[in-house]
């Protein structure tokens, strides 16, 4: 990840809950529809890994998008997520009657988006995220831009982020433990 400016680290020190599009974000934005009509997304473990990180720290998550997929609904019930709006067209409007459902202000909400769709979300959010390989149009709204495409840990390097500036990152190994590169 690139160095972070001090008013970013500063934003991301209030953040209660980050928001996520999926397609795009959580996945490479690819639609895999096979010939019965069935569709697969590709979901990069390290990403729910990050989610169910934000979770045990206290940082909520919850995902906000246009499409209506069941592979979404599995995706978010396999890793605790309860905040899932689907087949939104007004994602305005859902972002407000979550924060508004949840008792946050806007200073207390992240949002990760990809395109355009996410623009109105992205002027709102106190900390606006952007993946790497986003619509070009996103980047001037975007108070950070993800080293990582979207689908490819995007929502993991987020999660590390947040945890490590609010002070939650715990490291996996034991106390007495420590890792040496192998050579």
């Amino acid at each position: 990840m690139a160095r972070i400016s001090l008013s970013v680290r500063k934003k991301a020190e209030n953040i209660k809950l980050l928001l996520l599009d999926v397609d795009g974000v959580l996945t490479d934005g690819k639609i895999i529809i096979d010939d019965r009509g069935f569709e697969t997304k590709h979901f990069h473990v390290r990403d729910g890994q990050g989610i169910n990180l934000l979770m045990r720290a206290g940082i909520d998550v919850g995902f906000i998008t246009g499409r209506s997929s069941k592979v979404v609904a599995h995706r978010a019930k396999e890793l605790g997520v309860r905040i899932v709006q689907q087949g939104v067209q007004d994602k305005l409007g859902a972002y407000l009657r979550i924060k508004s459902r949840a008792r946050l202000n806007d200073p207390q909400v992240a949002y990760i988006g990809d395109d355009i769709i996410d623009l109105p979300i992205m002027g709102e959010a106190g900390l606006a995220v952007a993946v790497a390989d986003c619509w070009p149009g996103l980047l001037d709204f975007a108070d950070f831009v993800t080293a990582a495409k979207g689908g490819a840990g995007a929502v993991r390097e987020v999660a590390e982020f947040l945890l490590k500036t609010q002070g939650k990152w715990v490291h996996p190994l034991p106390k007495h433990r420590t890792l040496s590169a192998k050579r």
